[in-house]
């Protein structure tokens, strides 16, 4: 079974830092490109950042350039996203998703997602 898994999301003060992680289980993120994505309440599903696991390239959106770095770890399957310079528009959940793809564009399809992680950034 294909399945993703966010961790290290929390509650931080603007200004502070987290590090996401999103598992992969049930195949190799090899030759993916991996997804975040950032829901805000009441508001739609927006990108974050990609990376291309086949030779790490990356494509951030406008929100997370100069803050995010997404990497990846191919021995433990894991890719991470660290944000830093939090402020409070930065809160909601965030989702990792994968697709079989050598390079990340927008408007890739993907069809595995994860469950998302809370993050909420706040004095």
């Amino acid at each position: 079974q294909l399945q993703l898994a966010e961790s290290g999301g929390g509650l931080v003060h603007p200004g502070g830092s987290l590090r996401l992680s999103c598992a992969a289980s049930g195949f190799r993120l090899n030759y993916h490109a991996v997804s975040w994505f950032r829901q805000a309440p009441g508001k739609e599903r927006e990108g974050v950042a990609c990376i291309a696991t086949e030779d790490d390239s990356t494509f951030y959106y406008d929100a997370a350039k100069g803050r995010f770095t997404a990497s990846t770890d191919n021995s433990k399957n894991t890719v991470y996203l660290e944000m830093h310079s939090l402020t409070p528009e930065d809160t909601g959940v965030y989702y990792c998703a994968a697709t079989p793809s050598y390079v990340c564009y927008d408007g890739l399809i993907y069809g595995s997602w994860g469950q998302g992680t809370q993050v909420t950034v706040s004095s």
